[in-house]
């Protein structure tokens, strides 16, 4: 599962968004507070970095909701580094927001994002020639995405941020001419997009550089699907089930089930299987190699997908009248090897999972995910508890979707649940003591890798959840204190490492 196509050690790590770390500037980024917390990895004995999605997000500021597939979120440029560069005055980036506890996305993107746009401009007038001949190689290295993806949000800033296809019909379109014409008209504009993404290639790979001296690596995630509202589908809109006026034709989501009546429709345009295997995987093989430059290892979520997904004709409001429709991901997969190697893919199976989509991730030798939390509520999801685990897998107290540990023990679970909890973990005393009792048992595992979302490892309640599914607001603002990272907790994962022979 690294890089190189080899697989994990048995080792554990720690899940936390980049958007999370206590950050200078109302929202966490690739600044000091990034590098704070990877020496508290390395302190304990922690191996590897899991964070969500990287890509510039659009409505609701959801990592899964991005604007490219392929290019870094803005925000998460750290303006202290850019003032280290040169590139941006002190006094510029005083009276920003600070350390809160929640992230407010539309306060800092108004803040923040000008500022970075600034520093960028300036780096386009006084860069010296060794910086210019970097961004050089970064603009010829990603000439796939970068040029597209910065005129489009060019043009969704001179629209008002409004979806691509309520623009004007020639810029919607791609009329070569308007094109070319906004190139000319636009050019300085254009050119700020590509520094400002790369500022962000720049201190993610020196971020990236810093956990790779600690031999720390960093798991990021690939989601299967993109935004309608993207630069992927204007660009490409012939890979995609669009209609004659550009509209989706049939969209993503999964069916009703134990949890949901009606479904989800998440909305996200599908795919043209067809036309991509012709193509030989083109655009996916760019993808993964753009995923492969930025990650060590690589969670594919909603793995399923890659077997049948759910196609939901777009004019219906729910899930219900849904069809499961075949995916080719065998050929996906083998094309996606033959090209680039071995590949260090985690297969996010949770949910529906068919005998079928088993024997795809078997087939190319991808560990599946286990997550402790679902594990006590009937006997049927005794699979996610340890005794049903087998090395090649990963486990999870809980995930970005669920509860924190003590969030779910405190506020979620029945008197049953935690009759069932008590007999499979030993009596818990006191609520403090399911926290450490569900790493402890994640971490004495037969799988793999055992990964702990950082607010578990904090022992913070519901206040600290990351996500609620299907649930339109309060989702992903997340930040944890500057003083969080005491050493005790550090010290206490090092020495469960060491016992359970994860120390690496």
């Amino acid at each position: 599962m690294g890089g190189d196509g080899k697989k994990l050690e048995r080792t554990s790590g720690i899940l936390l968004h980049v958007t999370s770390l206590p950050s200078y500037g109302g929202v966490g980024d690739f600044g000091p507070a990034a590098y704070g917390f990877v020496e508290f990895l390395a302190e304990a004995k922690q191996r590897l970095w899991q964070v969500l999605p990287l890509s510039p997000t659009g409505y609701g500021s959801s990592p899964y909701s991005a604007l490219s597939a392929f290019a870094g979120n803005p925000l998460l440029i750290s303006l202290e580094r850019l003032v280290d560069e040169g590139w941006i005055a002190a006094e510029r980036i005083e009276g920003l927001p600070g350390h809160e506890d929640k992230v407010d996305f539309a306060a800092v993107s108004r803040l923040k994002l000008p500022l970075i746009e600034e520093a960028a401009g300036n780096f386009l007038d006084r860069a010296g020639e060794e910086a210019r001949a970097r961004f050089q190689r970064f603009c010829e290295a990603n000439a796939e995405w970068l040029p597209d993806y910065a005129i489009f949000t060019v043009l969704r800033r001179m629209h008002g941020y409004v979806s691509w296809n309520e623009w004007p019909k020639e810029y919607a379109r791609r009329d070569d001419v308007a094109l070319e014409k906004l190139r000319k008209e636009r050019d300085r504009e254009i050119g700020v997009e590509q520094a400002v993404q790369f500022f962000f290639h720049e201190q993610w790979c020196a971020l990236r550089g810093a956990c790779e001296e600690r031999k720390i690596r960093v798991m990021g995630d690939v989601a299967i699907f993109v935004n309608y509202d993207s630069a992927d589908v204007w660009t490409h809109p012939d890979m995609f089930e669009l209609d004659e006026e550009l509209r989706p034709v049939r969209v993503s989501g999964v069916p009703p089930d134990y949890f949901s009546v009606t479904g989800q429709r998440w909305g996200n345009p599908l795919y043209r299987w067809e036309l991509l295997k012709k193509r030989g995987f083109d655009w996916w093989v760019a993808r993964i190699r753009r995923a492969l430059a930025l990650y060590d290892v690589i969670r594919l979520d909603h793995f399923r997908g890659f077997e049948a997904f759910w196609a939901i004709p777009a004019e219906e409001v729910t899930a219900i009248k849904g069809e499961w429709v075949k995916a080719p991901g065998t050929e996906l997969f083998q094309k996606l090897q033959e090209v680039l190697g071995k590949l260090p893919f985690v297969a996010e199976d949770l949910g529906l999972i068919t005998p079928e989509v088993d024997e795809l991730r078997t087939q190319f030798g991808m560990p599946g995910m286990r997550v402790l939390q679902f594990g006590f509520s009937d006997r049927g999801a005794h699979l996610h508890l340890p005794h049903r685990y087998v090395p090649n897998m990963v486990t999870y107290t809980g995930t970005h979707d669920n509860n924190t540990t003590l969030g779910w023990w405190r506020d979620d679970l029945s008197d049953e649940v935690k009759a069932h909890v008590q007999t499979y973990l030993q009596t818990i005393g006191h609520e403090g003591e399911i926290v450490w009792a569900m790493i402890r048992a994640a971490a004495r595992s037969v799988a793999e890798l055992c990964i702990f979302p950082l607010q578990d490892v904090l022992h913070l309640g519901s206040e600290a959840r990351m996500n609620t599914p299907s649930s339109a607001e309060g989702n992903w603002t997340w930040r944890f204190g500057l003083d969080a990272l005491h050493p005790d907790f550090a010290a206490k994962l090092a020495a469960l490492m060491e016992m359970t022979d994860r120390d690496g």
